[in-house]
C-alpha cells in the first residue's frame, strides 16, 4: 500500500499506563507512524530520564521519529531524535542553538505569525490546533482551518494538525493539506486498543486523501 502523504504523529497520553511499551509495540506495528512524541507534564528528570530509556528504543528500532516535549536539553542528551516546544518552553531560537541538526517542532496554535517567527528560527515543523475539543490539555484557542489551509497552500515548512482529532474529523484536515495529524485518544484510548486506533486513523486518511478534490 503507497504511503499516504498525510502521515500519523502519536502523542504519549497523559499517564502512561503499566506496560505502556506493549501498547507502543502494538500501535507502532500496526501501520505507518511517522514520530511519537513522549510528553510528560510536572515529572521529574530522573522520572523523565527513565521513561526516555524505555520507550526511546521501541520507537527508534521501528524507524519511527522518537520527539521529547519542552526539554530540548534532555532530548540531546538521552538519545532522542528531536523536541518539541510551545510558546511558554525554551524559545524556539534558543531551542535551534540546544538541538543542532535534530528535529524540531513548535506549537503555533492558531497564528501563522507565531508559525512564520518559528520558520525564521529554523523549525522543522509548526503545529496548529487545537481544532477540536480535546480532554489532553486546555486549548487558549481554538484553530481554524483556513489557517492551516493557507499555510500549507504557501509555506514549504511542514505542518502538523493537533486536538481533538479522531478517525471520523479529521477529513477536513488532510483536505486543508496537514502534513501530519497529531493524536491521543484516538489512539491510546480506542475501544479495540492503540492498534485498531492507528489502523483506524490511517483509512480515515487514506479515504480523506482519496476524496480530496473530488
Amino acid at each position: 500500500m503507497a504511503q499516504a502523504n498525510c502521515r500519523l504523529y502519536l502523542i504519549t497520553p497523559p499517564i502512561l499506563p503499566d506496560k505502556f511499551e506493549d501498547q507502543l509495540a502494538a500501535a507502532l506495528d500496526a501501520g505507518d507512524v511517522a514520530a511519537v512524541q513522549l510528553r510528560l507534564k510536572d515529572v521529574p528528570d530522573n522520572v523523565l530520564q527513565k521513561t526516555i530509556d524505555r520507550l526511546r528504543p521501541v520507537v527508534q528500532s521501528r524507524d519511527v521519529s522518537f520527539l521529547l516535549n519542552d526539554r530540548p536539553d534532555l532530548a540531546v542528551k538521552l538519545g532522542c531524535d528531536g523536541a518539541h516546544v510551545g510558546q511558554t518552553d525554551t524559545p524556539a531560537t534558543q531551542a535551534r542553538k540546544i538541538l543542532g541538526d535534530l528535529t524540531m517542532g513548535v506549537t503555533c496554535h492558531n497564528s501563522r505569525h507565531l508559525a512564520m517567527e518559528a520558520g525564521e528560527a529554523g523549525v522543522d515543523y509548526v503545529a496548529f490546533g487545537a481544532f477540536f475539543p480535546t480532554a489532553t490539555k486546555e486549548p487558549p484557542e481554538m484553530a481554524d482551518i483556513e489557517t492551516l489551509r493557507l499555510w500549507a497552500e504557501v509555506m514549504e515548512i511542514p505542518c502538523v494538525a493537533i486536538g481533538g482529532i479522531t478517525a471520523t474529523n479529521c477529513a477536513p484536515l488532510v483536505h486543508a493539506g496537514a502534513e501530519f495529524l497529531a493524536v491521543v485518544g484516538a489512539v491510546w484510548s480506542h475501544p479495540d486498543g492503540p492498534a485498531s486506533g492507528v489502523q483506524a486513523m490511517l483509512r480515515a486518511i487514506r479515504q480523506a486523501e482519496e476524496s480530496k478534490g473530488k
